[in-house]
């Protein structure tokens, strides 16, 4: 594994989702990340059924290094300056206000060390009238226009996974990276901002763009209608999905898939705009047919008529793709005490060299020794 930050060390004072996911992203790329703690309970996101190590915790905190600390305490203290006065970077995701009363205040840390790149991460922004709000993914996603795109109005209900959380995180990362390459150039350190909510507004651009450019306000239909998006039914249960666009090839070889020549000669079908118009209908005519084979069947025309296609795979199928497996998406790291733990890699690849080592999420507290001893060290 090409460890393109190695020598970077994060001290990441994360909770929850978007901190956690900004040091899980550095330290996929081999910074060492420390990860700082409450003794006792640690990250809130590590409690599940009685234990500290949840999924939704595993989720986000492999390749790091777990330091307990109650900064109240003078000795808890000096050991988290200590690792300040080290790191490169720092990174905390509590509401505007709260690392000040926790003496982690960008002015303090700074003070401790000034080439030091800190990184705020809050929900609606550090000044403002909505800063000092609870912020969750669902509250991200409504503020920033996004989940009015994921709504289906005939069925009403949130779906899909924390997309706000997790792209909040790739954005400070992002900004991180960016304060880095600077700091190469200048020595000097940069405060990096993101929140939830300028994170999903701008993930959610196109829809922005349409709005500016069209005074068009677009609806969990409008892409996948423009797109030419399905989702259909197979004899067997299982589901396929199309994303046909406006190549006249690809309707061709689709034709040609259901043995239906004729059927984009259809008045209300035959161009891209009548597709567009009649797409329900489409749906309709499309269903009545995928559902007369089974979903293998149906990989194996669209294949050969060069159909842009996929099995819309569960998690257990997913990543038993061949597709899948040659690219070695799933990879697998031994903790020392739990055994074999299984994930996915990052996606990102460096000189041909895929990322296939990992190490575990830490269990709480399961460096501070390693930690402390190595700080001591340096003091002396």
């Amino acid at each position: 594994m090409a460890k393109v930050l190695d020598g970077i060390i994060v001290v990441e004072q994360g909770t929850f989702i978007t901190g956690p996911a900004a040091g899980m992203l550095l330290a996929d790329l081999g910074a060492d990340v420390i990860k700082v703690e409450q003794p006792d309970t640690g990250d809130p996101f590590r409690a599940f059924k009685g234990g500290l190590y949840s999924p939704h915790f595993q989720t986000y905190n492999r390749n790091k290094r777990s330091i307990t600390l109650n900064t109240k305490q003078a000795d808890d203290a000096e050991v988290f300056d200590a690792l300040i006065r080290e790191a490169d970077v720092y990174i905390q995701n509590f509401r505007p206000g709260a690392a000040a009363r926790l003496g982690a205040s960008e002015a303090r840390l700074r003070q401790i060390n000034p080439r030091l790149i800190y990184c705020a991460i809050s929900g609606f922004g550090q000044t403002g009238p909505a800063a000092g709000r609870p912020a969750y993914d669902t509250v991200a996603q409504a503020a920033s226009g996004f989940l009015n795109l994921l709504i289906n109005p005939e069925n009403p209900r949130v779906v899909g996974p924390a997309i706000a959380d997790a792209l909040t995180g790739f954005y400070a990362a992002y900004g991180i990276l960016g304060a880095l390459v600077e700091r190469g150039r200048t020595g000097t350190g940069r405060s990096v901002e993101v929140s939830m909510l300028e994170a999903m507004s701008h993930f959610n651009l196109d829809a922005f763009t349409h709005f500016f450019a069209e005074d068009e306000v677009m609806g969990p239909y409008s892409r996948p209608s423009v797109s030419q998006s399905y989702t259909l039914k197979c004899a067997d249960g299982k589901w396929i999905a199309l994303h046909m666009s406006s190549p006249e090839k690809f309707w061709q070889g689709l034709a040609r898939a259901i043995e239906r020549p004729n059927i984009f000669q259809d008045e209300r079908f035959a161009t891209r705009e009548a597709r567009i118009d009649n797409q329900a209908m489409l749906i309709n005519v499309l269903g009545s047919i995928f559902v007369t084979r089974t979903r293998e069947q149906w990989c194996r025309r669209l294949e050969a008529e060069d159909v842009p296609h996929a099995p819309m795979y569960d998690t257990s199928e997913a990543l038993q793709d061949p597709q899948a497996k040659h690219l070695q998406l799933e990879i697998q790291g031994q903790h020392p005490t739990l055994g074999t733990w299984r994930t996915v890699r990052s996606p990102v690849s460096f000189d041909g060299e895929r990322p296939l080592d990992v190490v575990p999420p830490p269990l709480l507290g399961e460096h501070n020794t390693e930690i402390r001893t190595a700080l001591q060290a340096k003091q002396q």
